[in-house]
């Protein structure tokens, strides 16, 4: 019994008082990587901007931003993940008297948390400063590359939702009830925005229902002959044309907003790897930055 209290106060004594954890170098390197992100952060804000154009066809596709954003991201993420694991690694004192596989986990863990540190302080403090800097370089970016897919979207989920955007909607029902003949007066009829009313009210109900019913299209077409001078064949016709232009509009802001849904996605997605290789990274980098502290250390003794 008195061995094994002696064996175990032995063991005790053995045990190192200070914590295997060296904040400074994890401070340092943390540091370092959130500086080296908001410096590619600005290029890539740069880089970004030269790929879009007010012109029309000028600018790359959303498709092709959103893939060249996230490669980018990819980029900063690896790049600042490896100098704040590499300097976390160089920068901490030699551990005496431990196991070399343990140093090698130390050392892992050490990037690890550097790099974890670095993703906080980018989130956190620096994020409203990187915001202030970026974030209108970057919006204006994303608003000329993918400001027709935006509109696209938004009136798609209008006439999903029963409603319907107001300059859209005025557009069709100006298409229905335009003159015959644009050199002379359209005949007198029903009132002009009592007409226009029932019709944009038909448009909005039929683009939430998917269908325009048999009836409410034949009194589009009597609004129309009505108000234009057409004969009802004509206007019938004309009605067609305007709801078939509708039924288009309608299906390429559906493609449109399908497109901005998956490069959304796609970037979500690359953008969590690319985090998830950056820990990674900046684990091995500690490591092998340990590994080259101690052994400079150990030729220097040498010497």
């Amino acid at each position: 019994m008195n061995s094994t209290v002696t064996d175990v106060e032995v063991s005790g004594a053995r045990e190192s008082s200070s914590s295997a954890v060296s904040w400074g170098p994890i401070i340092a390197g943390a540091f370092a990587a959130s500086t080296l992100t908001v410096i590619l952060m600005l290029v890539g804000s740069g880089l970004g901007l030269t790929m879009v154009s007010p012109w029309t066809g000028a600018s790359a596709s959303v498709s092709i931003f959103v893939v060249s954003a996230a490669v980018w991201l990819v980029i900063v993420q690896w790049l600042s993940a490896g100098l704040g694991g590499y300097l976390t690694g160089r920068l901490r004192t030699k551990w005496v008297g431990i196991h070399d596989d343990e140093v090698y986990f130390r050392d892992t863990a050490h990037g690890f948390l550097a790099w974890a540190l670095a993703t906080l302080l980018v989130a956190g403090v620096f994020g409203s400063a990187l915001s202030a800097t970026v974030g209108a370089g970057v919006q204006a970016a994303s608003n000329v590359a993918s400001g027709a897919a935006a509109g696209a979207t938004s009136a798609a989920t209008n006439a999903a939702s029963g409603t319907a955007d107001g300059n859209s909607l005025a557009y069709f029902v100006d298409a229905l009830f335009r003159p015959a003949d644009t050199g002379t007066v359209a005949p007198a009829g029903q009132n002009d925005a009592s007409s226009s009313a029932q019709a944009s009210r038909i448009l909005v109900v039929s683009a939430a229902r998917g269908e325009v019913s048999a009836d409410d299209k034949a009194y589009l077409a009597k609004l129309v002959a009505s108000r234009t001078g057409l004969s009802q064949a004509d206007a019938a016709k004309r009605v067609d044309a305007v709801l078939t232009g509708m039924d288009d509009a309608k299906n390429k802001a559906k493609a449109a907003a399908d497109t901005a849904k998956k490069a959304s996605a796609t970037f979500a997605l690359v953008g969590a790897l690319s985090m998830i290789v950056g820990a990674f990274i900046a684990s091995v980098a500690a490591t092998l930055g340990g590994k080259q502290r101690d052994e400079g250390e150990a030729l220097f003794v040498r010497e």
